[in-house]
């Protein structure tokens, strides 16, 4: 027999499942017209879904043909060289040179944002075509000189470098350009917030406001977690049948980025997580 605590909980809990699932039904309580759908992209963080799930789909796609590498969590590669030279054992090149390349390529392009900023005109379009034209090379070379037997010939080096500097860009992509968006490529991080959130909500813990800044979190990075599983996913079986041209997956997805970008809001994103 249920007790009015369990009812309780559970009615809570399915009201969040509901937000989740109904949150692209209205807008402010009202039908959403053609002019408040293009507004509610922006309010659904369709483009930080695509960038997670391009993340996804490029890091599963290089492990698994480049030896391993780990294009878009360096944390992995700095484990596995940190596990190889304590234990005497020998490191592939890529994940040598993926740590310094990252750190490289996020100071850059630090650098040129901020010069674009002086000049007057935003970063995020350029920086989406800069990981865009990253990933076509990757795909580019990847296909015509893969598969690679061994991952330590320059041309797969170079080809998983490509793809370490185009997730390096969407990292910093998201913390200079698109404020207030949940992370694109570090799921641990979110999977860590979604899971305080939900919990808060479901347990109704907290004041009004922090009840409702927990629900507007748990609403954006859901699709985000979601959005790089379902990358892994389709970049893991395209992999299986086309090698280093599944990357085609993620060169498609971050051309529809581009255009995506265009619609972001920086003031109605700041708003929301203010929420």
């Amino acid at each position: 027999m249920s007790t009015p605590r369990s009812t309780a909980a559970l009615s809570r809990f399915t009201g969040v499942c509901g937000y989740l699932s109904a949150k692209c039904e209205v807008v402010k309580g009202k039908p959403l017209t053609k002019t408040s759908w293009l507004t509610h992209l922006r309010c659904c963080w369709l483009l930080p879904v695509v960038l997670s799930t391009t993340a996804g789909a490029v890091d599963v796609i290089c492990f698994l043909a480049l030896g391993g590498l780990f294009t878009a969590h360096i944390t992995g590669n700095v484990v596995i060289l940190a596990a190889h030279y304590i234990t005497g054992g020998y490191s592939e090149v890529g994940p040598l040179l993926s740590v310094p390349l990252f750190v490289g390529v996020l100071g850059a392009v630090t650098l040129a944002s901020g010069a674009v900023e002086k000049a007057g005109y935003g970063p995020r379009r350029a920086l989406l075509i800069l990981q865009a034209a990253l990933l076509a090379g990757c795909l580019g070379l990847g296909a015509r000189f893969g598969p690679f037997a061994n991952a330590d010939r320059p041309m797969a080096v170079f080809v998983g470098m490509l793809g370490v500097a185009a997730m390096a860009t969407q990292n910093a992509l998201v913390k200079l350009a698109l404020p207030g968006a949940p992370s694109t490529a570090v799921m641990t991080t979110n999977t860590t917030q979604l899971t305080i959130d939900l919990a808060t909500l479901v347990g109704a813990r907290g004041e009004p406001d922090d009840l409702a800044k927990a629900r507007h979190r748990a609403g954006v990075t859901f699709p985000c977690v979601a959005g790089f599983v379902a990358g892994c996913a389709a970049g893991a079986v395209l992999e299986g049948h086309f090698g280093l041209g599944a990357l085609a997956l993620p060169v498609v997805l971050a051309g529809l980025a581009v255009p995506l970008g265009e619609l972001w809001s920086d003031d109605r994103a700041v708003t929301l997580e203010r929420k």
